[in-house]
């Protein structure tokens, strides 16, 4: 055989086996998926709710929310005080509609979840109804003893701005 052939050869080889030396990325389990679904409808749920206690329970103690307008929350105290004060003014007319749930596992025990709901019912500061918008969150979930809980949400608006006139 010829020289090149030969290391060719043991290249395709060699970059075989290390192909199958390297772990494979575990996907979460079916169950896994359903369970952190399960979350986000309660978390929609609780907001619904206005109940700023119920809306924090499934986040992790450290974790960190920020909103649409950019506030952040860490640890669940804070959430559940900031939560409340936004039920109380802006929010407390204001509904969640889960649109749709993307979840994308990167570690059997950590996920990633895109989730578009509708907002509606917000009101501005002088007590103008705004109207309602879309909201893209990523939430990343890790799990603990079990549980899946939320470690970071991050809020946006979808397309916040009019297309300028011409």
């Amino acid at each position: 055989m010829k020289r090149s052939t030969v290391v060719a050869t043991l290249l395709v080889l060699g970059l075989g086996l290390a192909a199958t030396s390297v772990p494979a990325q575990s996907p979460g389990t079916r169950a896994d998926e359903e369970a952190i679904r399960k979350v986000i409808t309660t978390m929609t749920e609780e907001f619904n709710r206005h109940d700023a206690v119920g809306a924090t329970r499934m986040y992790a103690d450290g974790a960190r929310l920020v909103t649409v307008r950019g506030e952040v929350m860490d640890g669940r105290a804070a959430m559940e005080k900031g939560l409340a004060s936004i039920f109380a003014t802006r929010a407390r007319n204001a509904m969640h509609r889960t649109l749709d749930v993307s979840i994308r596992f990167i570690r059997p025990d950590v996920a990633l979840a895109h989730v578009t709901n509708e907002l509606s019912g917000l009101v501005a500061p002088d007590g103008q109804a705004l109207p309602a918008h879309k909201e893209l969150s990523l939430r990343v979930f890790a799990k603990d003893g079990g549980t899946w809980r939320v470690e970071a949400f991050h809020n946006t608006m979808v397309r916040p701005f009019d297309a300028p006139t011409r």
